[in-house]
């Protein structure tokens, strides 16, 4: 047993002889509930005037909340009380209290229930003047470094309980998000869009290319696949006669985890019967300036050291065009999959395994992405790896789509959506080939989809967000992981030495 866990334990024994001695004074160790009224932020908004020295004495207050740090003075003690809105300093005087000696008997990180008034210090500091309180509940362990939170960025991903109750930072991060989903929903719903909720397990995994997760139904004896996309059942409602319906909802692939993807994550997608990508393009301009300014206070706001504009319109590029400009020694149609095939097997020989169609993206990815600083449209993709698209109107080889990226990655995806029944039936045939020469991130073929577009799909726009990616930009995060309350991580067995966060990065 090593010399740390040895003092740990010796600390969790402290803390239980000192939790039997509360009980054996009449405290319950656990219970049930506390009558509490206010949070401590309601206590500050509501009393921003008091001179310091001056007491209020009006309606007693009653908080709940953890100890983070706990002063005898002999007389009197100070504590501090965090509760999930901030922090508010307590104090307790022996003359007022015939528990106060029992106060020796709370630790750091204990769950305690108070009473009192508020009142100013002579420092200028809001207090609560403790009038009575009571133990809730007894922390078992030590809380991490009270003045510098917890730190260790693999403890503060597999515990993120302690992350919170330590850093203050977090607790606003993920606070921002659920106002991020607020503001959506709201938007949304003020357009006259119906929420609604696909399945998550599938039989099929469509939608996206991307590998999918397996898991198999007892009852049935069969196996289904973890949703890869949302986007095909919510079509199938489209046929259905709904015009406008969106979904927020987790999605799961099989890859790779970086600063940027998580196998789990929360998506956003809308489809709107009867406009194209452009008033795709309009509705998301509104609703990322919308974001901005609702949790941020401005379309103007810092991202990692650089100033980012999201107000409407935003820059607009071509895909095709923006790959001739930048990539040295592209001077042929990139559409032109034979020629690109032998350019990138001269040039970048570690792509030699990298199907045809995918160079485009890995061309893109390398030398167009990274200096999308400011929101941008990327229009226009190639038909090749946009399978779910409508060709262009009035280009060959592209399709009706555009990508959103801001700080160099992809934020949104929408497309004027294909409708076309047959047409769709020979792109999904064409990815089965892929499937059978041994890409397992094409689509399969989804012969109830087919079905259901042979019934008729109205003309749409679609359009897919990344809950977490816009969630990083606006909480000024550089890892997906710090806004995903619980991010995968590799399990540590017994016996094993922990890993280090970055040890998934791959």
């Amino acid at each position: 047993m090593s010399e740390d866990t040895s003092l740990l334990h010796e600390q969790t024994r402290a803390r239980l002889h000192n939790q039997q001695q509360l009980a054996d004074r009449g405290y319950p160790t656990h219970p049930y509930s506390y009558p509490k009224t206010h949070h401590a932020a309601d206590i500050v908004q509501a009393h921003p005037d008091l001179e310091p020295g001056s007491e209020w004495t009006g309606e007693t207050v009653a908080l709940a909340g953890r100890v983070i740090t706990l002063r005898d003075m002999g007389k009197a003690a100070f504590a501090d009380l965090q509760d999930e809105s901030g922090r508010i300093q307590l104090f307790f005087r022996k003359n007022d209290l015939e528990n106060y000696a029992d106060l020796k008997l709370i630790d750091l990180g204990d769950l305690l229930g108070v009473t009192g008034y508020p009142f100013v210090t002579k420092t200028g500091q809001l207090t609560i003047h403790v009038t009575s309180w009571t133990p809730l509940v007894k922390s078992l362990h030590p809380l991490p470094d009270k003045y510098h939170g917890l730190r260790d960025q693999e403890t503060r991903y597999r515990q993120r309980y302690l992350d919170l109750i330590t850093n203050a930072d977090t607790r606003q991060t993920f606070q921002a998000r659920s106002r991020v989903l607020r503001v959506i929903r709201t938007f949304l719903d003020g357009l006259g869009f119906m929420e609604v909720e696909g399945p998550t397990l599938q039989a099929i995994a469509g939608g996206t290319e991307a590998r999918p997760f397996v898991t198999h139904h007892n009852a049935l004896d069969y196996d289904f696949y973890l949703r890869i996309a949302l986007e095909l059942h919510l079509k199938r409602l489209l046929v259905g006669g709904f015009e406008k319906v969106y979904e927020i909802g987790r999605v799961y692939r099989n890859e790779g985890i970086d600063l940027t993807h998580n196998p789990e994550f929360t998506m956003l997608e809308l489809y709107w019967a009867y406009v194209d990508y452009e008033a795709i393009m309009q509705l998301v301009e509104d609703l990322f300036s919308t974001l901005a300014l609702e949790v941020k206070g401005s379309t103007t706001f810092e991202y990692a050291g650089q100033t980012l504009d999201f107000s409407a319109p935003f820059a607009r590029i071509d895909y095709v065009d923006s790959l001739r400009e930048k990539v040295p020694g592209l001077d042929f149609d990139p559409l032109d999959l034979a020629r690109l095939r032998a350019f990138c097997d001269e040039r970048y020989p570690q792509w030699k395994t990298v199907p045809d169609y995918k160079l485009l993206d890995k061309l893109f990815g390398e030398y167009v992405e990274p200096g999308l600083i400011n929101p941008t449209f990327v229009m226009n993709h190639p038909l090749a790896i946009s399978p779910l698209a409508k060709k262009h109107r009035s280009r060959e080889g592209v399709a009706e789509r555009f990508e959103l990226f801001g700080m160099g990655f992809e934020l949104a995806n929408a497309f004027s959506e294909l409708n076309d029944a047959l047409d769709q039936r020979r792109r999904f045939e064409a990815q089965s080939e892929r499937r059978a020469a041994g890409d397992d991130e094409a689509h399969e073929q989804d012969e109830d989809f087919l079905t259901a577009l042979e019934y008729g799909m109205p003309p749409a726009g679609g359009l897919g967000i990344g809950i977490d990616r816009l969630v990083m930009l606006l909480t000024d995060k550089q890892s997906i992981r710090d806004v995903l309350l619980f991010p995968l991580m590799r399990p540590i067995h017994p016996g094993a030495a922990p890993l280090d966060a970055s040890a998934d990065d791959k």
